[in-house]
């Protein structure tokens, strides 16, 4: 997926967030917000976002020194939502359709993305999510492919949602490698972030090597790119994903909410719908 005009504003701002949590000096921040200004004008419009948001962030560690700003952060949403995972469990229980209330949580999991500049309540839109009707939903493609799959690359996204991805993970009954980001960027999932989610306890974790929000392949290591080349069935969680891999001809099934325009422009969708997609 190629960079909009409309994606220059929403770095900006996520530059001004990120180094405001890093630091409270006002000189810092400004140079971060000069050094980044002056980073967009060299970028091309036909760079994925993803791309632009890895040169972004690591001017950004560069300028104030702070390594994982969101740390704190991120074990927060852990915590919560592993207070809400014994009820969600029940609710997978006494649901009718196990496999499709378990993507519906998983989903509800990917509104927690500190890099776009909205405000959630995990459990009121987790409330919402549950019973919203989906813009895309190629469930039936998802099963199919399910059911011959024996082994499944699982993306991850953000730290708190790997917690309602470990749910879905343990209704999918096949072998699973979840794959979290090789260092620190805004909220993503790490591996010590999905540690402590517990998906060690249901799925092999590996890192995919990218140093963006997102799974780009040419910043991926070579493990990586052999597993998602031999993987049977590809589960993508969140935009970033989508930014990254859009234009693979891997079947992949992306599994996120469109929180932005541009993304839902993209699906062909309105902003905030929830959406299943296969590709390929």
């Amino acid at each position: 997926m190629k960079t909009y005009l409309d994606c220059i504003p929403c770095f900006m701002s996520q530059a001004l967030r990120t180094s405001r949590i890093s630091t409270k000096d006002e000189k810092t921040i400004k140079t971060v917000l000069d050094e980044v200004g002056c980073t967009i004008k060299g970028f091309s419009l036909s760079q994925s976002p993803p791309e632009m948001a890895a040169v972004i962030y690591k001017k950004i560690k560069q300028i104030t020194f702070v390594d994982d700003p969101y740390q704190n952060i991120k074990r927060l949403n852990i915590e919560e939502a592993l207070q809400l995972y014994p009820k969600l469990k029940i609710l997978i229980e006494k649901s009718d359709n196990r496999l499709l209330t378990a993507i519906r949580i998983a989903i509800a999991g990917n509104v927690i993305d500190l890099g776009i500049d909205k405000q959630f309540n995990i459990i009121q839109d987790l409330s919402l999510i549950l019973n919203q009707k989906f813009a895309i939903l190629d469930l039936q493609q998802f099963v199919q492919r399910l059911e011959g799959a024996k082994s499944i690359l699982y993306l991850g996204d953000n730290a708190g949602e790997s917690v309602f991805d470990r749910i879905l993970i343990e209704e999918l009954g096949k072998k699973v490698t979840y794959v979290v980001r090789e260092v620190p960027i805004i909220n993503d999932v790490t591996y010590a972030d999905a540690v402590s989610s517990g998906i060690h306890k249901v799925a092999e974790i590996i890192s995919s090597g990218s140093t963006a929000p997102a799974t780009l392949l040419q910043l991926c290591n070579e493990e990586f790119k052999e597993r998602f080349n031999k993987a049977d069935m590809i589960i993508s969680k969140g935009q970033g994903n989508f930014e990254g891999l859009s234009d693979s001809d891997r079947p992949i099934f992306f599994l996120l909410k469109a929180k932005c325009r541009i993304i839902a422009n993209e699906l062909g969708v309105k902003e905030d719908d929830i959406i299943l997609k296969s590709i390929n």
